[in-house]
């Protein structure tokens, strides 16, 4: 793995929205660069989101912000074979039941909406090789004499 990235909704989309906004793209370009040197095998964009509205909404919800993400780095440059988007909706919580009894489940309470930030996220994995400064290439690569 060259790199692993979790970025927060917040950055990448306004709430309920699959829309990159423009502090979302600047992140991504600068994660274009930051693997431009690198053999990229493949990158993954995973799409999650909070527990609010139903279940199948937040799946749509999700696999639509990790396609956003998918297709603007397509555009950045990655291969569009290289890269894959999926949606987990809200199956894959990380903030638990530290959000439990705040009030009414839906977007107008701004406390829960507050608290359950970290679960609207977009994961994206880099997989390939990167050659450091100073390593000889593989076996097999290279010039030869």
């Amino acid at each position: 793995m060259i790199q692993k990235l979790t970025l927060s909704t917040d950055v990448l989309f306004d709430f309920g929205s699959a829309e990159l906004k423009d502090a979302g793209k600047r992140r991504l370009d600068q994660l274009a660069s930051e693997i431009k040197d690198a053999s990229v095998d493949e990158i993954i964009a995973v799409g999650h989101a909070d527990r609010i509205a139903s279940g199948d909404y937040n799946q749509k919800l999700s696999e639509q912000r990790a396609q956003a993400v998918k297709d603007y780095l397509e555009q950045s440059g990655a291969k569009a074979q290289r890269v894959t988007a999926e949606g987990k909706g809200e199956t894959a919580s990380v903030t638990g039941d530290e959000c439990k009894k705040m009030g009414p489940e839906r977007s107008s309470n701004s406390k829960l909406v507050a608290c359950l930030q970290p679960d609207r996220r977009v994961e994206i994995e880099v997989l390939g090789t990167r050659q450091l400064a100073g390593e000889a290439p593989a076996a097999g690569t290279g010039a030869t004499r």
